[in-house]
């Protein structure tokens, strides 16, 4: 479930004007695996469906700069912030398109919050109105006294939360909860000081907000390499009477691949293997072959539309190795239209997409000519500018 699965117009605010006082340096342009803290911040919202972004900052034209237009987010709001961050979450608020019913609050400096946990609240706060990250405590929590910093009492820790972001609100909720209450270190407080229920779901312990120096390297050690890589898989049986494709290409041969859409074997694998290096499931979960609705569907169009959700999820396919197996027909001399066609269709230059023919030396159902396979491996690299590369 995404912004794109669930009713509603959502957008994002991310409160982004902190002095980092306590890191010591500026934690929002800071690098991890070559990535500003910023960008991957961002990366997470758009990788959930959130395309309608605003930033509150202390430097404008610096964060456009160096976080945002090196890396494709140059239709990013960006305004300047207030002194805490109740100013900026207000400032931002007013810069949302008319159309948001909905709103995320996500810290700038949480640049690894799962696509799980997104999705958790978002779904939360589309059934209730208002709701939020948070984690039980594990270790004992104790009050001190302010007078001598000594235990005042020892606090019951099952009911205690550790508040995160994302937090996630009705837009109409969170700008009254902003004009009526007193200005807080957290929306969700601030909404929950109206007397409405906000709900706490299930937050995660990789969602580590970057405060400190020693912040840096165990978020370093917890961030997901720039790249992924998939494995996909498919084979078909040959049957008279229907068409052979592969590839998006239609090849002729007496007998062709049965199966509930045009039966492309090569395309499903390409498509399992960019959904694979997005860890998005395999075909079968988003295109059901139970579904009428893909009755004979165009497998490039399944393909294509593969690639959208795993760009959304931040993750852009460069590269694909492929081979097929089958005994006949010669597939050689299909060899480059299939590679242009599936490269036009995953936006990267041909020679970026390697197909392989080969037999299965006379063994099994394969070797005797009763079906074609297909395996594939995709590697994906962080989102950042949607458009064909070399």
């Amino acid at each position: 479930m995404s912004a794109l699965d669930i009713g509603g117009t959502w957008a994002a605010v991310v409160p982004a004007a902190g002095s980092s006082r306590r890191m010591g340096f500026d934690k929002l342009l800071a690098r991890i695996h070559g990535v500003p803290v910023l960008t991957q911040t961002l990366w997470s919202l758009r990788g959930a469906g959130l395309t309608r972004l605003v930033v509150g900052v202390r430097d404008v034209s610096r964060i456009r700069a160096e976080a945002l237009v090196p890396y494709g987010l140059n239709d990013v709001i960006v305004v300047a912030g207030g002194d805490t961050r109740a100013e900026t979450v207000a400032v931002c608020l007013s810069h949302l398109p008319e159309e948001a019913t909905h709103v995320v609050v996500h810290d700038g400096a949480r640049p690894y919050c799962s696509w799980e946990v997104m999705r958790r609240v978002m779904a939360a706060a589309w059934e209730t109105g208002a709701a939020s990250a948070a984690l039980p405590a594990v270790d004992t929590v104790h009050r001190a006294r302010a007078t001598d910093d000594c235990i005042a009492e020892t606090v019951d820790r099952r009911a205690i939360r550790l508040a995160q972001t994302p937090q996630a609100f009705q837009v109409a909720l969170l700008r009254r909860a902003h004009r009526e209450c007193p200005p807080g270190s957290d929306d969700a407080g601030m909404v929950a000081a109206l007397g409405i229920s906000v709900r706490l779901v299930e937050g995660g312990r990789e969602n580590v907000k970057l405060t400190v120096p020693s912040d840096m390297p165990s978020a370093g050690d917890m961030a997901p390499p720039p790249f992924a890589v998939g494995l996909g898989h498919d084979v078909h049986r040959l049957v008279p009477g229907r068409p052979l494709i592969l590839g998006g290409v239609k090849i002729p041969f007496e007998r062709g691949l049965m199966g509930h859409s045009d039966a492309d074997a090569l395309s499903h694998a390409v498509a399992d293997a960019v959904l694979g290096a997005a860890g998005l499931g395999d075909i079968g979960q988003h295109f059901p072959p139970d579904d009428p609705a893909y009755t004979g569907a165009n497998s490039l169009v399944l393909l294509a539309r593969c690639r959208q959700m795993a760009v959304a999820a931040g993750w852009r396919p460069v590269q694909a190795d492929c081979i097929v197996i089958a005994e006949e027909p010669r597939l050689s001399p299909h060899v480059d239209p299939i590679r242009a066609t599936l490269s036009g269709v995953l936006c990267v230059q041909p020679h970026r997409v390697n197909v392989k023919c080969g037999t299965n030396e006379g063994l099994g159902h394969l070797g005797r000519g009763e079906g074609v396979a297909a395996h594939a491996v995709v590697l994906a690299v962080r989102a950042r500018v949607d458009r064909p590369n070399g």
